[in-house]
């Protein structure tokens, strides 16, 4: 399990991007992107249906390949050949489905894909797996982000949706080097496991990895995250702080009756859908 790479200046960006172009025919799903995600931050990513936040965040883990721009990690321009080309470099996603074995035990999940063989001749010759040192050491990884699962023994499929989105967080910050992606991550969750996901995220930034969280969920991106990249048609429209907006004005930007000024300012871009919005705003 892997410590995050802290070799880059601490104001260069874990992971950005420039100019990304991706088309599906007469389709642009991502339209001249821009993207900066900063060391020890969780970065949302909102947008509405269709803005393309999907397809950014496919190109910048390796899913989708952009016909043009440049994409950067720690500073220097990489180019992913897929999914297991951005998991080499230690960029995790945690998806919405999960990805997890619901018959197998949380240990086994923690290390799917990514199993341990034994040392001795059982494990070279007949590819036994290490599953003692697979529990021990997701043990300890659960105890370094503060995760009561009890026995790690027992099926991932007996847990509720919390503990699973749990197992699944843990697996990605155990593997990350340098980005820990989260799509979605309280959707089908209640009230008290959506507030230990979000306990959960913050310790993983807390631990020096940099977290992208996708959400529709307002209340929680305003709660969590550092800054907000606002995503519309194709191209990023924003990038601001919580702290420096109401929930609505973000919405409004959101939408394309607010647009952000080069100084942060924002200004009515739409009267009729900032009225419809309910965002007081005097222009000038």
């Amino acid at each position: 399990m892997n410590t995050p790479d802290k070799s880059a200046a601490p104001d260069t960006p874990v992971l950005s991007a420039r100019n990304l172009v991706k088309r599906y025919g007469h389709v642009t799903a991502i339209d001249g992107a821009d993207f900066d995600l900063m060391p020890g931050e969780v970065l949302a990513v909102i947008g509405d249906n269709g803005a393309g936040k999907s397809s950014l965040i496919k190109a910048l883990t390796g899913a989708v390949i952009p016909d043009s721009g440049e994409i950067r990690l720690h500073g220097e321009p990489i180019r992913f050949t897929g999914p297991q080309d951005a998991h080499g470099h230690g960029i995790e996603t945690v998806y919405q489905d999960l990805a997890v074995a619901p018959s197998m035990d949380i240990a086994s999940n923690m290390f799917l894909g990514r199993e341990l063989r034994r040392k001795d001749l059982l494990g070279r010759a007949l590819r036994m797996l290490d599953k003692k040192a697979m529990r021990a050491r997701a043990a300890e990884h659960m105890a370094e982000l503060k995760i009561g699962l009890g026995s790690l023994t027992q099926p991932v499929e007996t847990l509720s949706g919390g503990q699973r989105q749990a197992v699944a967080v843990a697996r990605a910050a155990a593997w990350a080097r340098s980005v820990v992606v989260m799509d979605e991550p309280t959707a089908a969750l209640g009230v008290k496991e959506s507030a230990q996901v979000l306990d959960l995220i913050r310790r993983v930034r807390d631990k020096g990895i940099p977290v992208i969280l996708i959400s529709h969920n307002m209340p929680h991106v305003f709660e969590i995250a550092d800054r907000i990249h606002v995503h519309r048609l194709g191209r990023r429209a924003a990038v601001i702080r919580p702290s420096d907006h109401s929930m609505a004005e973000v919405v409004a930007i959101m939408t394309g009756a607010l647009r952000v000024e080069a100084d942060g300012a924002t200004s009515v871009a739409d009267h009729r859908a900032v009225d419809a919005v309910g965002v007081g705003h005097d222009d000038g």
